[in-house]
């Protein structure tokens, strides 16, 4: 006669049965994308005034371009060398790796970077309504309230950054932010591109080697149109700062992320974003001496409750 034991309560969880967005492979790679894109608010602002943007900004992909092409031919992986491969390698260049970038690079002309970060950090918002659009992925209410609570969150942020602005300058205040707004629906665009089942197949190394040096050649383009021949400088510092951009905030950073959308979707990746300028005012803390108000501290709590809600919702996942 078989013996059965007493139940002490429902079993844990398996493994596949927990949210994908919970598990250490998203939660290692998501920390360190943030982290980092926290890290480089300063490093950008630094450049502003030394090189124009355009001519920064190519700088930087050729760099991460490069690396990311060196890697794939050592590890012998295939290019998108097909018409539809290089269709989406260049979109993917020009949303995210040429207009995102240069919004984001002009709208630190106007407003302060905590301001730019703040209204890229709403771009959790696009990147849910597009999944909804285009890849039919609908937001359950956990994600839902975790989104509203990091938008009411990144709100809060927003109001002490606007505060902090120049009373006479709000003409330039719009603008940076309009700028900024730009950079962010270009952003959401090459998100929703990597969550297609069309981005997987091709291998994500070589597919970004190409659309950073086809971004980068844009950008120099542009630059060269609008600038004329290449800007360069001449000070260390600034030259440190490209290669920082490029290697870790570029040729690993979007690696990482855009391995996690596939795996989560886009709408639950987006909450780096939210994360990104509460870093970015903990790193001008240490280096600026920033502030923080009663409406900031109060923005990051929030912001990151509903980041922790949203993450532990069951969809979308993919």
């Amino acid at each position: 006669m078989p013996l059965h034991h007493a139940s002490h309560g429902p079993p844990p969880p398996a493994e596949e049965d927990r949210p994908r967005s919970t598990r250490l492979a998203v939660l290692i790679p998501f920390g360190v994308v943030t982290l980092i894109w926290g890290s480089t608010w300063i490093v950008i602002r630094d450049q502003i005034g030394q090189v124009p943007p355009s001519w920064s900004v190519t700088y930087r992909f050729l760099i991460a371009g490069a690396v990311m092409l060196a890697l794939a031919l050592w590890r012998r992986e295939r290019f998108p060398a097909d018409g539809r491969g290089l269709l989406f390698a260049a979109a993917l260049g020009l949303s995210q790796f040429c207009l995102n970038f240069n919004f984001v690079y002009r709208a630190e002309q106007y407003v302060t970077s905590g301001l730019v970060a703040a209204t890229i950090a709403l771009l959790l918002v696009p990147n849910a309504i597009l999944a909804r659009i285009f890849l039919g992925q609908r937001m359950g209410g956990q994600l839902l309230l975790g989104s509203a609570l990091a938008v009411i969150g990144v709100g809060l942020l927003f109001v002490q950054e606007a505060h902090a602005a120049d009373p006479g300058s709000l003409g330039n205040v719009r603008l940076g932010i309009t700028i900024a707004v730009g950079g962010m629906l270009a952003a959401s665009v090459a998100n929703v591109m990597q969550a297609t089942q069309f981005s997987r197949r091709y291998p994500m190394v070589p597919m970004l080697a190409i659309a950073m040096l086809m971004g980068a050649a844009m950008n120099g383009a542009i630059a060269w149109t609008t600038l004329g021949p290449p800007i360069l400088s001449r000070a260390p510092g600034y030259w440190a700062g490209v290669l920082y951009l490029g290697l870790f905030a570029s040729a690993l950073n979007f690696t990482l992320y855009f391995n996690v959308i596939r795996m989560i979707g886009p709408a639950k990746a987006a909450y780096s974003s939210v994360l990104v300028p509460i870093i970015a005012m903990g790193f001008s803390t240490v280096f600026e001496g920033y502030r923080w108000s009663a409406f900031a501290i109060s923005g990051g709590v929030l912001a990151i409750f509903g980041l922790v809600v949203a993450l532990r919702a069951r969809r979308p996942n993919r």
